[in-house]
């Protein structure tokens, strides 16, 4: 067995789209593919404004320049996050302060946040873990009573919903990332969504190299100019068409990915807290809807960890840990604080492991898996 943990879904479509747009003379974004992609995630995501960028990270900046982030301005997020969701702030030059996590679902814990604003606190981004919505209703109310704005990190949560909604579309920004590891894929890519169109016609013109291009394009303006500072955050076609193979088949890869989760959870239910107690296993709130994007398992500890690790990759599969938190890290230490204590932060980082799972998985890729984690125990 040589199992990796993640592949990239290439559908029947891929080729072909990705052909036409090598025979046609549209190579640069904003054309049929980019605005097919535009055109369905406003619709899955129910809301209107909705930008492909060059990545999620490209999405975060964006977002972060759009909250009109000030010099000393403060940010709250969770430390257990990829880079980009603190480097979007930084480079606005605000200070990023970290709260501590939940340890059932791995996000930031929604009753530390209010204990950490201070006057100085422009916005809150909780970031949606493994397709697992933050309590968004606890969030929001926050942010409203303090006037804050809410930056959703929805990396890894698309189509996945909170109380019915759509996670990305419950506050003021949603940012999704389409990389290579993501349920869709763009190679690098993502999306930002907004809502209102003053928003909208901002980010136009951030992500048009700081120009009123779109506007130009779509006829509302004889001529284009530079009008505001900007950056080029437009993806090329190649990527949107490889995306709109996915998008078109949206509900069979999410379906997929969902059914390979459930029987890995199904697996190893015995190993877990109503079994045997050796490992936990990945816990979803009944106000969320997951999207198959991630199965994870913890372990006792960090020594315990990193033998299953070394244990599943001498039976050929590839099951990584996930972030080091940022507040540990040595630009962690220089542009952050940690607001009160690291209870579950660390403690949690280090007992998880993720698991294999793509669309495509197969149910023996999934059950020798499964085995091989049984055997480690028992």
């Amino acid at each position: 067995m040589n199992l990796p943990f993640n592949k990239s879904p290439v559908m029947q479509t891929s080729s072909k789209y990705i052909d036409e747009v090598l025979k046609s003379s549209r190579f640069s974004g904003d054309g049929i593919f980019t605005k097919k992609c535009s055109a369905w995630l406003s619709d899955a995501i129910s809301v209107e404004n909705v930008l492909l960028t060059t990545s999620g990270s490209h999405a975060l900046d964006m977002a972060a320049y759009l909250c009109d982030i000030r010099p000393g301005d403060e940010v709250i997020m969770p430390s257990y996050t990829f880079t980009s969701t603190a480097n979007a702030f930084l480079g606005q030059e605000a200070k990023i302060v970290f709260v501590d996590i939940r340890p059932d679902t791995m996000n930031m814990d929604e009753k530390l946040i209010e204990q950490a604003i201070t006057p100085k606190t422009k916005v809150i981004v909780p970031v949606h873990y493994a397709g697992i919505g933050c309590d968004m209703d606890t969030i929001n109310n926050i942010a409203k009573e303090y006037k804050l704005k809410v930056v959703e990190d929805a990396a890894q949560a698309i189509m996945s919903k909170y109380k019915g909604k759509p996670l990305g579309s419950l506050s003021d920004f949603g940012c999704f990332s389409f990389h290579e590891t993501k349920n869709f894929s763009m190679g690098e890519g993502g999306a930002l969504v907004m809502h209102g169109a003053d928003a909208l016609e901002k980010a136009e013109i951030l992500r048009e190299k700081g120009t009123n291009r779109s506007k130009f394009f779509r006829g509302q303006i004889d001529k284009y100019s530079w009008v505001d500072w900007g950056s080029s955050y437009l993806p090329s076609e190649l990527n949107a068409a490889y995306l709109w193979s996915q998008l078109e088949c949206a509900d069979e890869i999410i379906q997929n990915r969902i059914a390979s989760w459930n029987l890995y959870y199904d697996l190893l239910r015995g190993l877990g807290p109503e079994g045997r107690g050796f490992i936990e296993l990945p816990y979803v709130p009944d106000y969320c809807e997951q999207n198959g994007h991630m199965f994870y398992i913890k372990a006792k500890d960090l020594d315990e960890r990193t033998r299953l690790i070394a244990s599943l990759k001498d039976a050929g599969i590839t099951a990584p840990y996930h972030y080091v938190p940022l507040h540990t890290s040595a630009a962690g230490k220089k542009y952050a604080v940690f607001n009160g204590k690291d209870v579950y932060t660390t403690k949690e980082s280090e007992r998880l492991i993720r698991l294999p799972l793509f669309y495509g998985l197969t149910y023996e890729e999934i059950t020798y898996t499964a085995d091989t984690i049984k055997s480690f125990f028992c």
